[in-house]
């Protein structure tokens, strides 16, 4: 396995142990600064109109790109030049803090702790950190059910897409893949403000996504036989309740999640005040409970592992046919 294949195992690894020390700097909050340092910018120096907005956004994309990718390539190369060893941990450092299996299973654990230590108001609190939708008003079911979906969501977009991304062209291409999904997160808005601003950033991200979340999908249905949730249901949602989404991938991982747990996901949520009507995913064969936050994690892990087995495989496998 090559260089970058090393550094990413070792990174996977380093993440599944230690998460996110909160002590240490994390890229992707440079990668914020710098989404809302140039929106700024942008918003100054364009017109508010439909086309001056779009423009904006496409210079946000290619902007924050160009700089996201800057330091670390210099950071490499200077690495590498030191020494193979340097370099590789240098990468791993890199590929460690791109992925956040961990740190996903940490928050959202949080939220099981809060509701069943402290109550609904502290579980409204610790659900507010890790979603976007208002949760002042959410009952207990539907902290839960914000919790696991951010699970479900976050195993293609925090975890699968940036390991796989990482499979193909080391940290570098991960770092594409975050200043992407960070600016979807920030900007990718279906409201006034950013409608047309964040279009760009949104349809890039449904673009590198499109692969990453259906290979999510297939490793959370087998995921599911080894932890003990429907996998036959799973898949069976799965194929039903794919495109219950506005995202063209956002209700992949949801499905699987909701079908292996036998609950109902999504329906209507409140975003900053506006009542967004969505589908629902899955079932409601019993009512969602805050042990399918563990649940979800177990999943989520699982997955995770089979996707780095497969990356390793594939990488090993080719090394030893060519």
């Amino acid at each position: 396995m090559e260089t970058a294949g090393i550094a990413l195992l070792l990174g996977f690894l380093l993440d599944l142990l230690l998460g996110d020390p909160h002590f240490l700097w994390h890229p992707v909050r440079g990668i914020g600064w710098l989404i809302s340092h140039w929106e700024k910018l942008l918003r100054k120096a364009f017109s508010k109109s439909q086309r001056g907005e779009m423009a904006g956004g496409i210079l946000l994309v290619l902007g924050v790109i160009v700089y996201t990718l800057i330091p670390p390539a210099f950071l490499l190369w200077l690495a590498y030049r030191a020494g193979t060893g340097i370099g590789i941990a240098v990468e791993t450092l890199f590929c460690y803090q791109l992925l956040a299996a961990r740190s996903l299973r940490d928050e959202s654990k949080k939220v099981y702790d809060a509701l069943r230590q402290e109550g609904l108001p502290a579980g409204r609190k610790a659900v507010s950190m890790i979603v976007g939708r208002d949760t002042e008003n959410l009952t207990e079911e539907g902290v839960v059910k914000a919790a696991v979906e951010t699970v479900a969501e976050n195993t293609s977009d925090g975890e699968i897409a940036p390991l796989l991304f990482m499979a193909c062209g080391g940290a570098l291409a991960g770092f594409f893949y975050k200043a992407v999904n960070t600016m979807d997160s920030m900007v990718g808005y279906q409201n006034e403000k950013y409608l047309f601003f964040g279009r760009a950033a949104a349809r890039l991200d449904d673009v590198l996504n499109y692969i990453p979340s259906r290979l999510a999908a297939v490793l959370m249905t087998a995921a599911c036989w080894l932890t003990g949730l429907d996998g036959r249901n799973a898949w069976k949602i799965y194929k039903r309740d794919r495109w219950n989404h506005a995202s063209p991938n956002s209700a992949q991982t949801e499905a699987v999640m909701a079908g292996g747990l036998g609950v109902e996901l999504a329906g209507d949520a409140m975003y900053f005040g506006v009542l967004h009507k969505k589908k629902t995913i899955g079932n409601p064969d019993r009512k969602i409970e805050p042990e399918d936050i563990l649940r979800a994690n177990r999943l989520m892990i699982v997955a995770s592992c089979l996707g780095m087995a497969a990356v390793a495989a594939v990488k090993w496998g080719w090394k030893l046919l060519f």
